[in-house]
């Protein structure tokens, strides 16, 4: 078998890789504190030296985005909600540190206790798809509803991708959280509960879910656009709506594109087409198997050697899975490098950094929710932990 053949770069690929640096479109993205030299030969050994003396009083989460230099010193490794439970059993863990993206540390505070903290090495770790719902947003959406009749109707149902503050307007108005596993389960409880939906904050996974799980039309799907009045919808397509989707995507995996699915086709009739559910429609209409991270890991620890597989998800977990699997062909579904930008910002010397400062006894970039907010978001987490 041939070895993975990686995408082609781009000056944007190597800023995301921390090689170079673009002051104007970075601003406030430095932590405090002094951070070891990228080119500094003794990172490994600094972290493996600072993990060795925090003990069992430390434990590092990586998500399957990140680096290999990270996930090289995770305990644990899984998508967002995996590695949230997983804080959550680790209750001797003084210190979580939580080499992931902002909404996913502020959900591992959330389901953890109150004498644990959870780090994140670089603050700047964000997400830009729980950037595209705030707060103001959906309290303006939720008002749009109300004039209209129907918020009493309707059951807001937010994906694990969001922030604490939108996981807890939904855990206030009697919603639920979802993950992109078990989407179909908590739309079929919130349709229990209600009439409609308004579904946060990716309108891919809402749609893609509706149309191909539960066998909804298009027609029954409408977009509100928070930035504009109404949504951009008149107050009809809110009242007859199935579900209102928000306006919002992964910046990754709307990367992908049926002309990419055609190309690897057409380079190998034999490839099978395996892409995330946060893909646009046409994308995973076009794919032969779509799932969730841990339905792509599973689907190719089951795939018959020789076999070739071509997966729209962030190019280091596939990278990581072509290494893993050198007897199947594994193909990156895009021709250029498409990283997790924000994600990548966990790097080495952001990890060393807050390691170190743990051994030296003090606590950087601790992520904290405020008690309201982390109560309404804990009753939204937990309608999802108990379904069937």
């Amino acid at each position: 078998m041939t070895g993975f053949n990686e995408p082609a770069s781009t000056q944007t690929a190597l800023l995301l890789l921390g090689r170079g640096s673009d002051a104007g479109s970075e601003r406030g993205v430095d932590c405090p504190g002094e951070l070891p030299a990228p080119s500094d030969p003794d990172l490994v050994e600094r972290a493996r030296a600072a993990k060795e003396a925090l003990g069992g009083n430390v434990f590092v989460l990586g998500h399957h985005y990140q680096r290999d230099e990270v996930i090289q010193f995770a305990d644990v490794t899984g998508d967002s909600f995996k590695l949230a439970q997983q804080a959550a059993a680790r209750p001797d863990a003084e210190y979580i540190v939580f080499c992931g993206v902002h909404f996913m540390a502020e959900s591992a505070d959330i389901l953890t206790g109150d004498h644990q903290r959870v780090v994140l090495p670089d603050m700047a770790a964000g997400c830009s798809m729980a950037d595209m719902a705030t707060a103001s947003q959906v309290e303006q959406c939720w008002e749009d509803l109300q004039r209209v009749g129907v918020a009493d109707v309707t059951v807001p149902v937010t994906y694990m991708n969001s922030t604490a503050a939108i996981k807890g307007f939904v855990g206030r108005e009697g919603g639920i959280v979802c993950t992109s596993s078990n989407a179909e389960r908590a739309l079929r409880w919130a349709y229990d509960q209600g009439e409609k939906v308004l579904f946060l904050p990716d309108q891919h996974l809402g749609r893609n879910t509706m149309v191909r799980e539960m066998g909804y039309s298009l027609d029954d799907c409408v977009l509100y656009n928070p930035h504009k009045p109404n949504g951009g919808l008149t107050d009809d397509e809110l009242r007859n709506a199935k579900i209102i989707l928000w306006k919002g995507h992964c910046s990754v995996h709307g990367r992908f594109t049926l002309a990419c699915v055609e190309e690897m086709r057409r380079v190998d009739p034999e490839v099978n087409i395996l892409v995330h559910p946060e893909c646009t429609h046409e994308v995973v209409e076009a794919a032969d198997y779509v799932g969730s991270t841990e339905y792509i890991i599973k689907a190719l620890e089951a795939a018959e050697p020789g076999s070739s597989w071509a997966i729209g998800t962030e190019l280091n977990l596939v990278r990581r899975l072509a290494n893993r699997f050198p007897d199947k062909k594994i193909s990156f579904l895009d021709k250029t490098v498409c990283y997790c930008s924000t994600m990548n910002r966990i790097d080495l010397p952001h990890l060393v950094w807050a390691l170190e400062e743990l051994v030296a006894g003090r606590v950087p970039n601790v992520i904290t929710v405020d008690e309201r907010t982390a109560s309404y978001a804990r009753e939204a987490l937990d309608r999802m932990l108990a379904l069937p």
